[in-house]
């Protein structure tokens, strides 16, 4: 049996998903798929708009086989982490013989001739990119520059697409890992990934989606853009005051963190950097009050050239998460994933999970239990926190990565 991965998010899963997942299997030639899948925080530092449950079912009932969590410490992070995370998971396995990726260019090639040169993090990046961010380039457009200026043929340009620099990444990941999984990728069609506007009768982007879900309060929109089996969860969810998910919900729990902690104190955060924590305490003096864009306020207060507004949601997030520098060191998060947490399965999942117990590097998790490494007691508490988005959160919300066994889909 040859198995494909798909790194993804599902936030919500929509036509365009469908359509990578379908054209994945095709080229890849796979007879399963395994999904790594974000948790409940996703890799912008915002958090789901449905969570990490209700997502894994949408992708079974799309056809994945099999997904797995990727742990809140690789789920929320730049792109070098994410990949880096996502890949070690896939190759943990012992399972997955191709990786396919969606990027704007459908062209590989130059990709796994930057990743040749970059796969070593030569000192000659590191001081091109220093000169750029000292000139005040925000990182992902001074990753781009240096990177443009080191590899000859490099386009700056498509360097600096999402999908692309993802794409670059996972190439970058699977060197460093010395993974015998084979690369693919296939050219994101019709939607780009930051797209907020809708310009097809049949695929958005899931920004677009997430606008027009928060903006309208209604899945009739989302029709026209989402397999049925997802708006039948939406829908589920909703109803049961578990949906949609944002920043505001978390406004509350944000400013006690922020308010309870000075400047030094902050300091000590995961991504809380060159300073930022001195103008995190400023920004508080003039943020609007929670019930009234709180959230939104603070981080447009927070805002620079050097800060993107990507940055400052992870920073946010990891202050709202209790994760410090230390806990998310590069000697941890270089050891790749120490667990596989199982959240789904379909029927050859099950034969896939029957095989991993011998191919895989790591344990499967099924059961939970926050002994077995800090990372999973990381993920345990992003649920806990999570939940506190919910309308009317119950203890059985709170801790519902002890009481959930993985879900079964048959059809």
């Amino acid at each position: 049996m040859s198995t494909v991965g798909l790194v993804v998010e599902y936030n919500p899963l929509h036509n365009g998903h469908y359509y990578h997942f379908q054209q994945s299997k095709k080229v890849s030639g796979a007879d399963s798929a395994i999904c790594i899948m974000s948790g409940n925080f996703l890799q912008r530092g915002e958090p789901a708009v449905v969570n990490k449950w209700a997502r894994a079912e949408m992708a079974l009932h799309m056809g994945a086989d099999l997904v797995l969590e990727l742990p809140v410490a690789y789920s929320a992070q730049p792109a070098e982490w994410f990949t880096f995370g996502a890949v070690s998971a896939l190759d943990a396995t012992g399972l997955v013989d191709s990786l396919c990726f969606g990027s704007e260019s459908g062209d590989i090639g130059w990709l796994e001739a930057t990743a040749d040169v970059l796969q070593d993090e030569p000192a000659s990046l590191r001081e091109l990119l220093q000169q750029e961010l000292k000139a005040g380039v925000p990182y992902p457009a001074a990753y781009s520059r240096a990177v443009a200026q080191l590899v000859p043929g490099a386009d700056e340009s498509e360097l600096a697409k999402p999908n692309n620099t993802l794409g670059l990444h996972y190439l970058i990941a699977l060197r460093r890992l010395r993974s015998g999984i084979r690369p693919q990728t296939i050219a994101r069609t019709k939607a780009e990934y930051n797209q907020t506007d809708i310009t097809d009768g049949r695929i958005a982007s899931a920004t677009a989606l997430r606008k027009l879900l928060f903006e309208e309060r209604s899945l009739h929109t989302l029709r026209p853009y989402a397999p049925a089996a997802t708006l039948d969860i939406l829908e589920r969810e909703w109803q049961a005051g578990r949906a949609p998910v944002d920043w505001e919900r978390f406004a509350k729990p944000l400013m006690l963190q922020l308010m309870n902690h000075a400047a030094e104190q902050l300091a000590a955060f995961h991504e809380v950097t060159e300073g930022l924590e001195h103008r995190i305490r400023q920004a508080l003096t003039e943020t609007a009050a929670p019930g009234e864009g709180c959230v939104a306020s603070l981080l447009d207060r927070l805002k620079t050239k050097r800060y993107t507004r990507t940055k400052l949601q992870r920073t946010l997030l990891r202050i709202l998460l209790n994760h410090t520098k230390e806990e998310l060191s590069a000697e941890t998060l270089g050891q790749g994933v120490p667990y596989l947490r199982v959240l789904g399965f379909r029927p050859k999942g099950r034969e896939l999970l029957r095989r991993m117990k011998t191919t895989a590097k790591v344990p499967v998790v099924t059961k939970v239990t926050d002994t077995l490494s800090p990372l999973l007691a990381m993920d345990i508490r992003a649920t806990s926190v999570y939940a506190l988005g919910y309308e009317t959160p119950t203890p059985r919300d709170w801790f519902a990565d002890y009481y959930e066994p993985p879900l079964v889909v048959m059809d």
